[in-house]
């Protein structure tokens, strides 16, 4: 499928591209071949193909997410070592904006 310049302008206005003529020939002549490609793999016949969506053949990677009780020394111990805290909470830097 051989694309014009007209096409090729009109799809750098849709992706808000500024083209000099030499890009647009360019961009021209690459494209095309990209949409020959495409067109040769439309014709192989893939009916009976089965669909891959998943290759590894894990069905489930998530853990669940039970609560722990944990250890009240521990996290005492923990909570002591952590150089700026507020009662039993950590006070970290922000993470967004310039609060501390």
């Amino acid at each position: 499928m051989k694309l014009n310049i007209v096409q090729i302008e009109q799809i750098a206005n849709l992706a808000r591209l500024k083209l000099n003529q030499n890009e647009k020939n360019l961009y021209a002549e690459q494209l095309s071949v990209v949409f020959d490609y495409i067109e040769m793999l439309e014709e192989v016949d893939t009916d009976n193909v089965k669909e891959t969506y998943q290759v590894t053949g894990l069905l489930n990677v998530v853990r669940d997410d039970k609560p722990e009780i944990s250890d009240v020394e521990a996290v005492k111990s923990l909570v002591d070592c952590f150089p700026d805290k507020i009662r039993n909470l950590l006070k970290v830097k922000a993470v967004f904006g310039d609060e501390s």
